[in-house]
């Protein structure tokens, strides 16, 4: 009763289309989020308001700062807030991936179902895509079919990576095919995928020792170098 008291204040002020985008974001947080689109958007707009009186009333010209800096607040706290949590979850769970579906895989191997694989596996390892798949089989029980659960758990997951291998999952559970040869797939491509992040990762090296010393290095060996003539300057 009152999450409804909340959620219709909430539409006064904002539209349905926006609440609705901004719950389908927090959702990807998972489900040991604690956000709710109407609440975040409510203190988003209030601190807003707040944040324009009061750099108006410190600064002298608190007309012009005000306004620009109060925008800027509202555009990016979603971005600052909600958007880098959903970048480092999606690389947490893919760094869970591997692991999580290798022993899904041996579970798969031993001659099991697919729901007793995904128990078995949920069971024995530890992590978020675990919570998140503990979700499903919960909803599972409680009457949904598995494609239904494994679609809600889709929504949960901001990995694009493992998302396929969930779809692909989903298919070979519709269409009869072999569940293993496409875990067998989405393993490999899990592996693949982590070894070429960790090339650009290497490859970005040179680039940020060249930034560094552009800024630090050669200042300083330009003030060791020049220093003696600004001392001969000063005398």
């Amino acid at each position: 009763m009152k999450k409804m008291k909340k959620s219709k204040i909430s539409l006064k002020i904002h539209s349905n289309d926006s609440i609705k985008k901004m719950q389908k974001k927090i959702d990807l947080l998972g489900t040991n989020g604690t956000y709710d689109a109407s609440i975040f958007l409510n203190i988003r707009l209030f601190s807003s308001i707040v944040l324009f009186f009061v750099l108006l009333y410190l600064f002298k010209w608190g007309i012009v700062v005000a306004p620009i800096i109060t925008v800027l607040y509202y555009i990016f706290l979603p971005k600052i807030v909600i958007d880098r949590k959903i970048e480092e979850r999606a690389i947490k769970l893919d760094e869970e991936a591997m692991f999580f579906f290798e022993v899904l895989t041996l579970s798969l191997e031993t001659g099991r179902s697919l729901k007793i694989a995904l128990e078995i596996t949920v069971n024995n390892v530890n992590g978020e895509l675990k919570d998140e798949f503990k979700v499903a089989m919960d909803e599972m029980r409680y009457g949904k079919s598995l494609n239904e659960a494994l679609d809600n758990l889709k929504l949960r997951i901001p990995s694009d990576t493992i998302n396929n291998i969930i779809l692909n999952i989903e298919e070979s559970n519709t269409l009869g095919n072999s569940v293993i040869d496409i875990m067998y797939d989405g393993i490999e491509y899990i592996r693949e995928k982590r070894i070429m992040d960790m090339k650009a990762r290497i490859n970005k090296v040179p680039l940020k020792v060249s930034v560094i010393s552009v800024v630090f290095f050669i200042p300083l060996i330009l003030l060791l170098l020049l220093a003696p003539t600004i001392i001969e300057f000063l005398n």
